[in-house]
């Protein structure tokens, strides 16, 4: 027992007597003389110690910008360092769907396996060696992920494993990110402290393509193209095309082009940009915009056709502006600040959808909605830069099925026939239908809502029936209107005709009788 106890002191001696001489080592030699030293030791022990080390540090350039790699890497652990480690730490996570993340503590070691090699992760800190002056916040200690391995995997390890670890934590953040819906500020609040061009919200729309009022065949065909679309990455690269695909809603108001959106977006777990066109200034400040959106992404310009004039009207009304100001020069002025208005052009607009600008980054959809497409200019709308085109039309009957089914929870029912033959002779809306099948108090039940739909349809039909007689009236009057006028015309015209040629006779009669009394004249005189 006295045996182990003075070994015990003797072990206790030693590493107290190697901890005063490391210290004197490291306060007492230059700093130069250390590094030439621990240099030469470590090339020494690599003759027996066959492992290698990574470091992969929380910060590294800008000092306050943390590492991207490190915060793969924390992620990539999580799952990891929960299930293993003795000590962990809560990491409070922004925008995600889980707000805290558990990793291991300072001087925590994980194990994980990549292709049957063992590598070994541990978190270290290194303590400020001394204190200075400064305005920017100093961090306590410094941290840093230490990768060992043996050096029998170097290339495994370089050439596939951390390549493999980054983007799998850049995946798992993806996943457990919550949706953001953004809209753009305008550019006089972009230069403030941390401001952005962007702002954002949580993304919290319902809509899914089981819910979304449209024929099953259809829906089916969109959610493939998406699906190719999102696994396209190596294809879009060999075709050597950006990876990006352009889709025009268009149809009349109230037929759920906002709703595919945020079902193609909830789909494919995808942010929402929403770009108001009309509070960009110029093509340069729409550029920087554009870089500033991230990849797996929806950028969307609802109602195109009315969010600038993007066609030649534009150039006539600006000509018309100026007749109207050289007039008169007072109107210059009443107009204040419409002069600040945007000056985003077309060519502009392409380039951002199709030109070399839209290559930066990857993975983004961009949305036009248009309620009138036959008013958008073809070169906007063009096979390339819009690649598929989706009708949003009036309300079928496989819609309106997939409409009672959420809102009534009902598969068949006796009406669904009378329903059916009504909406092949009337053209309404799924928004309408929608809100025809929503009941309104506890005591109605589906029965008495599609009883309500029917109603609704029939008095739909009257009034197109009777909005189609009234511009067919309209139109008949028009044209009768039109055929008087032209036949009053030809009136004139032939009264006119008339009046000319009484005129010229006239004047040939009384030229005849004048020659008549000058040669009278003549004849007598000779």
């Amino acid at each position: 027992m006295m045996m182990m106890g003075e070994t015990w002191s003797q072990l206790g001696s030693l590493i107290a007597t190697a901890m005063f001489l490391w210290a004197m080592f490291d306060q007492s030699f230059p700093h130069h003389l250390r590094s030439l030293i621990l240099s030469h030791t470590k090339k020494l022990t690599s003759f027996v110690y066959p492992y290698i080390q990574i470091k992969f540090p929380e910060f590294t350039g800008e000092y306050l910008k943390r590492s991207e790699a490190y915060a793969a890497i924390e992620t990539y652990l999580s799952s990891k360092s929960s299930s293993e480690a003795k000590s962990l730490k809560a990491v409070v996570v922004k925008d995600s769907s889980q707000p805290v993340q558990l990793s291991m503590d300072e001087n925590e070691e994980v194990t994980d396996e990549f292709e049957g090699m063992k590598v070994w992760w541990g978190v270290m800190n290194i303590p400020p060696r001394t204190q200075s002056f400064s305005f920017l916040p100093q961090m306590e200690e410094k941290r840093y992920y230490k990768l060992t391995f043996h050096k029998s995997h170097r290339e495994t390890v370089c050439g596939k494993y951390i390549n493999h670890v980054l983007q799998e934590g850049k995946a798992i953040t993806v996943r457990n990110r919550q949706r953001r819906l953004f809209i753009n500020n305008p550019s006089q609040n972009w230069g403030g402290y941390r401001s952005t061009q962007w702002s954002h919200v949580t993304f919290e729309h319902p809509a899914s393509f089981d819910t979304l009022a449209m024929d099953s065949k259809k829906k089916e065909e969109i959610i493939n193209d998406l699906i190719k679309f999102s696994e396209g990455k190596e294809y879009y690269a060999k075709i050597g095309k950006a990876w990006k695909r352009g889709y025009l809603l268009y149809g009349p108001p109230g037929t759920g082009k906002s709703t595919m959106i945020a079902a193609m977006a909830n789909y494919l777990n995808y942010d929402i940009y929403d770009l108001e066109l009309t509070t960009v200034k110029d093509n340069t400040e729409l550029r920087r915009l554009l870089i500033e959106t991230t990849s797996k992404s929806i950028i969307v310009i609802e109602d195109i056709d009315c969010s600038l004039d993007l066609t030649g009207q534009r150039n006539k009304k600006k000509e018309q502006e100026k007749d109207e100001e050289k007039k008169d020069p007072a109107s210059k002025m009443a107009k204040g600040e419409e002069e600040s208005s945007s000056k985003v052009t077309l060519s502009g607009l392409l380039n951002f959808i199709d030109g070399l600008w839209s290559a930066c980054g990857g993975e983004r959809i961009i949305v036009f909605t248009t309620n009138y497409v036959e008013k958008l200019d073809p070169a906007l709308i063009r096979r390339g830069r819009m690649d598929k085109y989706i009708e949003m039309s009036y309300c079928g009957f496989e819609a309106f099925k997939v409409l009672a089914k959420n809102y009534l929870d009902v598969d068949s029912h006796e009406l669904f026939a009378t329903i059916d033959h009504l909406l092949e002779e009337t053209d309404m809306t799924p928004a309408d239908v929608a809100e025809n099948l929503m009941p309104k108090s506890q005591n109605e039940d589906a029965e008495t809502c599609l009883k309500k739909l029917i109603e609704a349809i029939k008095t739909a039909k009257e009034e197109a029936t009777k909005k189609a007689e009234e511009e067919a009236r309209l139109k008949a009057e028009k044209e009768e209107k039109e055929k008087q006028e032209a036949s009053q015309e030809d009136v004139k015209i032939d009264e006119s005709l008339a009046k000319d040629v009484k005129e010229n006779v006239v004047d040939v009669v009384k030229d005849d009788k004048t020659l008549g009394n000058e040669v009278k004249e003549n004849g007598v005189t000779a």
